[in-house]
């Protein structure tokens, strides 16, 4: 059974002069005031009587006697700090004596100090719901594996988009066979008809030496008689050779390589298209690649989240719906900043009452900046979950079940402080 706390007396401690409150069992009680009134300092008063000396407070200013404080726990321990030292005292309810260390057992320091968990990162907060249900290594883990596939998956995609926008834009030739043909023979038989035509070349050249020797010749034997018969032999064969160098340069030929040249560029051309269908094809399959690599990698990560889910389904929250999302808190999907007032604090509060089960109430300070609806809201959950919400809020309204003023309860006789004081009403829906 969770301890609640069952009474309030206390004395000189702060803005207090003198105060006793009995809150209500369970739900929202809601202690009102205007400013410097001593609101605070009755949750202060609770602190210090039950953390212990990391929650001491100073002795109200101008006060003669020293702080007294006085609790009544739920499970029948006393908590008592008197005197010049403000000395403990815990008496359980077989009488027996007993410290800090048993109250220990079930006072959860942040359910004294709740605006330190409130006013937390988001990080931190994640971290102490996963401390709580225990799977906080294993969500890291898959967090970070998630988080690496899904940047490799987009780094894949954007190559393959890439890579299938450059083949959509390459030429292809339909007609074009598969594979680059040879253009060799065609050269070859152009290189010979080349050769052939530059023999002729030679040739002609050769019948223009020739005539220029028999015009020599001639001039010699007009010239010189006395060579006239050597000279006139020479001549005669000189002229039967040219007779017969004219009959055959007439005779030659020259062949044409057009044909051939323009067979070669065609096969230069095949040989193009042919690369240019090569090169679209290896694009695309490129681009083929890199899309399936993205589809493996979508499945990877949508196997990873579905672990993840599954861990968290699995684990014992302390609220429905709480989880966590990219190392934040979310509840019901929402992350802190997006979430309700009033579901701000029940996540707080569940998240607190996990910590120390054995606790079965907070502290909340400066609730006027929630509306009535939500006060309502917060404090029908208290009630349904068993739990038990004492808080401040800047009011003298009906709102607020015990008003603070000048350090004291409203209506209240101080000075017969060891009588008990009224029992609030229950917040609940409709309570105002």
């Amino acid at each position: 059974m969770s301890v609640t706390i069952t009474a309030l007396e206390a004395e000189n401690v702060k803005r207090i002069k003198a105060v006793q409150i009995t809150p209500s069992p369970t739900g929202l009680t809601l202690v009102g005031g205007n400013n410097n009134q001593g609101k605070t300092s009755v949750l202060d008063a609770l602190a210090w009587a039950l953390g212990g000396d990391k929650f001491r407070q100073a002795p109200r200013e101008g006060a003669v006697a020293p702080p007294h404080l006085k609790v009544t726990l739920s499970n029948g321990i006393v908590v008592e700090r008197k005197g010049k030292n403000s000395t403990l005292t815990v008496t359980d309810p077989t009488g027996r004596r007993a410290g800090q260390q048993l109250l220990n057992e079930f006072v959860e320091v942040l359910a004294l100090d709740l605006p330190r968990f409130l006013e937390a990162s988001d990080r931190e907060k994640a971290d102490t719901l996963l401390k709580i249900i225990g799977v906080g290594e294993e969500l890291t883990q898959l967090d970070r594996r998630i988080k690496a596939l899904y940047d490799k998956r987009t780094t894949v995609g954007q190559i393959a988009n890439q890579k299938k926008a450059f083949a959509d834009e390459m030429q292809e030739y339909p007609e074009a066979p598969a594979e680059p043909v040879s253009a060799l023979e065609l050269i070859q038989r152009q290189q010979d008809i080349l050769a052939r035509n530059g023999e002729n070349q030679r040739k002609r050249e050769r019948v223009c030496q020739l005539e220029q020797q028999a015009a020599q010749l001639q001039q010699q034997v007009d010239d010189l008689a006395e060579k006239l018969r050597q000279t006139s032999e020479s001549c005669a064969v000189t002229l039967r050779d040219l007779e017969i160098a004219r009959k055959t340069a007439a005779e030659l030929q020259d062949e044409s390589t057009e044909e051939l040249q323009a067979a070669i560029l065609e096969v230069n051309e095949t040989n193009r298209k042919v690369r240019a269908n090569l090169d679209k094809a290896r694009a695309e399959e490129d681009a083929a690649e890199f899309s399936a690599q993205y589809s493996a990698l979508t499945e990877q990560l949508t196997e990873a989240r579905r672990k993840r889910t599954a861990l968290l389904e699995g684990a014992d929250l302390p609220l429905p719906g709480l989880g966590v999302e990219d190392g934040h808190l979310t509840y019901h999907g929402h992350p802190w900043g997006a979430m309700s007032g009033s579901d701000q604090l029940r996540v707080a509060t569940a998240i607190v009452r996990r910590l120390n089960p054995n606790c079965g109430f907070v502290l909340l300070d400066k609730l006027e900046q929630m509306d009535l609806q939500t006060l309502t809201d917060f404090g029908a959950w208290l009630q349904s979950e068993g739990l038990q919400a004492i808080a401040t809020r800047v009011s003298t309204g009906g709102e607020c079940q015990i008003i603070i003023e000048d350090g004291r309860v409203r209506g209240q006789d101080t000075d017969a402080r060891l009588e008990a004081a009224p029992t609030p009403k229950q917040w609940t829906k409709g309570a105002f």
